[in-house]
């Protein structure tokens, strides 16, 4: 791995816009072409919209999704790519004939792409999960993987890609200010202080900052990177959101868990940093997974029986 200027958008997306939401993507690969950025990580469904979809009939989602590689808005993001020679990841709704996907492209100025597919997808029945982990060689001349929201708050999913020789973790959202079951994380934002955000910023900031956003994402994310030796690029939606305000957080983290960048503006932003591979070399998280001992871990294979679909986890039904 070579140094990269890495980039990291929250935005906030047009409902089923596509057309709108590629326009606010191609602003900021142009705003990050100027400051010499080689990656860009954009949000998870940003293309399309996202807690909307939760809504939508198979028919509805059918006619909102796209094929990859060929449809027209991987073809933009590929034109970007050779643009600006930058790798550039967004999210939006997959169709490949049969089944719907919340899935997330990747392109790269080399005109290759990648494609993950959320694991852990839940926001409408119609959505298939994904079954594969998503690791790839880039132009970069690094490793790279992809997780999409949930996917990143199992452990494991983040431990396999590890293993698999990723070096950049690529963590697309559309989290924080959300609906829980839980007593103390995240949590519902008062839309008025979203819609009062230009008169009263710290109101706002200060909701961005606490337990149903940042407060709430230190308590893991860190973890995640620092635990397997991965510079991790979170990205995250920003504003109204199906009637929820998404907290943004955009940062980038280092394989220490350190915080390179960050922002909690309640706005569309986007934060910089530069990835030094020297950090890796004798990081926490590769030398512990030097020192794994795989064969006391096949319980991990075994289901327990507390096992639920990521639905009924989500939406407090299990």
């Amino acid at each position: 791995m070579k140094r990269i200027r890495a980039a990291s958008v929250q935005f906030e997306h047009a409902v089923g816009d596509k057309e709108a939401n590629l326009a606010k993507i191609e602003g900021f690969v142009k705003q990050a072409a100027a400051q010499g950025v080689e990656l860009i990580v954009f949000p998870e469904c940003c293309i399309t919209g996202y807690w909307f979809l939760r809504d939508l009939s198979r028919a509805d989602l059918q006619a909102l999704a796209e094929p990859l590689f060929d449809g027209p808005s991987a073809q933009a993001l590929m034109s970007l790519a050779r643009q600006h020679h930058m790798t550039i990841g967004a999210g939006l709704i997959e169709s490949d004939g049969e089944s719907l996907y919340n899935a997330y492209v990747v392109a790269m100025p080399n005109g290759e792409f990648r494609r993950h597919r959320k694991i852990h997808a839940f926001v409408n029945r119609h959505l298939s999960c994904g079954s594969e982990f998503t690791v790839f060689d880039t132009p970069l001349g690094c490793r790279v993987a992809v997780l999409t929201c949930y996917d990143n708050n199992l452990v494991e999913n983040v431990r396999l890609v590890a293993l698999q020789g990723a070096e950049i973790l690529l963590a697309p959202h559309q989290t924080g200010g959300c609906k829980t079951p839980s007593p103390c994380c995240m949590g519902l934002i008062d839309r008025a202080l979203w819609d009062r955000r230009r008169e009263n910023p710290e109101a706002i900031e200060a909701e961005f900052k606490g337990p149903k956003g940042r407060q709430w994402l230190m308590t893991w994310l860190p973890a995640r990177a620092h635990d397997n030796g991965l510079f991790l690029v979170f990205s995250n939606g920003v504003g109204l959101d199906g009637g929820e305000v998404r907290t943004g957080n955009a940062m980038i983290l280092d394989p220490y868990g350190r915080i390179l960048a960050e922002t909690w503006k309640a706005e569309d932003d986007m934060v910089i940093a530069d990835l030094d591979p020297a950090l890796r070399e004798n990081c926490t998280g590769v030398r512990w997974i030097k020192t794994r001992r795989p064969e006391l871990y096949q319980a991990l294979t075994i289901p327990t029986g507390l096992e639920k679909d990521t639905r009924s986890v989500r939406f407090g039904k299990g």
